[in-house]
């Protein structure tokens, strides 16, 4: 039987900015090296990335600590379309939660962030890993 999850975060762009403000060294602890070269230090999309990972951890029907925000990453594709890349342990907590793929959404204004997360079990190759 096929495993399902969806997964929706949604994130306050100027609350996360000012969290990156007042703690400079978070966005090294939350984003890889990619991402943070993705977003440009644009707060909007480092935020977006961040619901994305909260998302993708819903998915699962997990909480927040169940793994470690870098072993979840946010990759684009050559026409900049996002998808998940997942990294130890967080791969192995997909392996034992049945998902296989992983379809993100993100989406974000100056305001707000916003990031789904559909996962399944159907078979489908998950097209990063």
């Amino acid at each position: 039987m096929p495993t399902e999850g969806v997964g929706l975060d949604l994130v306050d762009v100027k609350r996360f900015a000012g969290a990156l403000e007042r703690h400079p060294r978070l966005a090294l602890r939350l984003f890889t090296d990619g991402e943070r070269r993705d977003a440009h230090a644009r707060p909007e999309r480092l935020a977006a990335r961040f619901a994305a990972k909260e998302a993708v951890l819903k998915t699962f029907g997990v909480g927040v600590g169940a793994a470690p925000w870098r072993s979840i990453e946010v990759t684009l594709d050559d026409a900049g379309a996002p998808s998940v890349r997942l990294h130890p342990p967080a791969d192995e907590l997909a392996r034992t939660k049945g998902v296989t793929s992983l379809h993100l959404s993100m989406t974000h204004t100056s305001d707000l962030a916003a990031a789904i997360v559909i996962g399944s079990s159907n078979g489908d190759e998950p097209r990063e890993r």
